[in-house]
């Protein structure tokens, strides 16, 4: 089992789709431990909310059964939950009648080394901006060609991630990760109203920060604010937490408010 399409098993597509076409759809990538996905309702959340931005029906309840049963096949691994808008004609106008397609994809964990959450990683200091539209920030569409843009520019072992900024030169994420900043003991992260994409463990860890009464902080970010961070870190929902410890000519120790929020990401994804 690797793939369905609309709850059959499938290894097909048609190139009517408008996901393939257009990039007319959404997806979420997640974690499945033991047949279980984990975070599985901030990513149904996320989902919802995409629809509702782009206009798609949201079948709740067979989405999650098609989840569940596929998830429950996989044992351990990484599950990708795609939906398109489905078949259109060609044009831009979204077809009156469209059915959503529904496809779900198997992958292995990926085998990111040891030591990006042992020790840390440095961050790729990208070129690519992204650009700024608010009726698709924060949401997981299907256009990721600036990631991919991104992600081309750095080849070496050095860098594990990059660091993305928006047009204005605002900090706002990583390629494929959401960026904190500690500061004084609380936490910051980017506004991602304009751009950038509102990831599941950032909000889960937003929402763990304040029941440890922990001061958090969603603003604009400058690269001063991350120069005069004490501490700073990655999250997402696959690998959890990975301390940064470079930028540049920057440098920051893997500090105690990291490794404690690492731990409750760990358990959070059964790690």
């Amino acid at each position: 089992m690797s793939s369905w399409v609309d709850g059959d098993p499938a290894d097909t597509l048609s190139v009517k789709d408008r996901g393939l076409a257009y990039g007319d759809g959404l997806f979420e990538t997640i974690a499945v431990r033991s047949g279980r996905p984990t975070l599985f309702e901030r990513h149904l959340q996320r989902l919802e909310l995409g629809c509702q931005r782009l206009g798609m029906a949201f079948e709740r309840e067979r989405i999650v059964d098609e989840s569940l049963r596929f998830a429950g096949q996989m044992g351990d691994g990484v599950m990708k939950l795609i939906l398109t808008r489905g078949d259109g004609l060609r044009g831009y106008a979204p077809p009156a009648d469209a059915q959503a397609r529904r496809i779900l994809q198997a992958g292995p964990i990926p085998a990111y080394p040891p030591v990006n959450e042992q020790h840390g990683v440095r961050l790729f200091p990208c070129q690519t901006r992204l650009a700024q539209q608010p009726r698709l920030a924060g949401l997981k569409h299907l256009n990721r060609l600036e990631q991919v843009l991104a992600r081309g520019e750095w080849q070496d072992n050095e860098h594990a991630e990059g660091l993305l900024c928006d047009t204005d030169e605002r900090v706002i994420e990583g390629v494929y990760s959401n960026l904190f900043l500690v500061k004084d003991g609380g936490l910051l992260t980017a506004d991602l109203s304009r751009c950038g994409v509102a990831g599941v463990m950032r909000a889960e860890l937003l929402h763990q920060a304040r029941e440890l009464k922990l001061v958090t902080d969603i603003r604009d970010l400058a690269l001063s604010d991350l120069a005069a961070a004490d501490e700073v870190f990655l999250c997402n929902s696959v690998y959890g937490i990975w301390p940064v410890i470079g930028y540049g000519q920057l440098s920051w120790p893997v500090g105690p408010l990291t490794r404690k929020l690492q731990g409750i990401a760990r358990a959070l994804l059964d790690i």
